[in-house]
């Protein structure tokens, strides 16, 4: 049961929300959007500044995202299923930090009402990510920031 003291995400675990909770949770900062190297000798994830095609650099959001999975095969989707294998997640992202037990960011527009404040606080992708067909070689471009 809900009361309206507390928002719906600290009153319920993950596994509990309904679909439309578990996608406003996400705060559309572009972060998962990003592409990954993994180390093969220590299989270490780095994150890189390389955008899928699809992510649209100035609102951080898919340009397609009802038919990303037809469109990328190897996009993720995130599930209530898959939380144990959210490390991979920027500890920024509400998802990895409900999973952790950590309160949402102050920018987050659930908090907020609006993304503005995750973009002023540089949370987001924008301005630092270029799109995949821009990008040569991924491995000059791992960064740090989203992490």
């Amino acid at each position: 049961m809900q009361t309206e003291e507390m928002p719906f995400w600290q009153q319920l675990t993950l596994t509990q929300m309904s679909q439309a909770q578990w996608e406003s949770l996400c705060d559309g900062c572009g972060k998962c959007c990003l592409n990954k190297l993994i180390d093969d000798e220590t299989e270490e994830l780095h994150f890189t500044n390389i955008a899928c095609d699809l992510l649209d650099l100035r609102t951080c959001q898919c340009k397609d995202y009802p038919n990303r999975f037809k469109k990328v095969p190897d996009c993720t989707r995130l599930t209530p299923d898959l939380i144990d294998e959210f490390h991979w997640l920027p500890a920024s992202c509400a998802y990895r930090r409900l999973a952790e037990g950590q309160p949402l960011p102050d920018w987050h527009p659930l908090i907020t009402g609006s993304r503005s404040a995750m973009h002023a606080a540089g949370a987001s992708v924008r301005g630092k990510a270029i799109h995949e067909r821009h990008a040569g070689d991924w491995e000059d471009h791992i960064v740090t920031w989203p992490l």
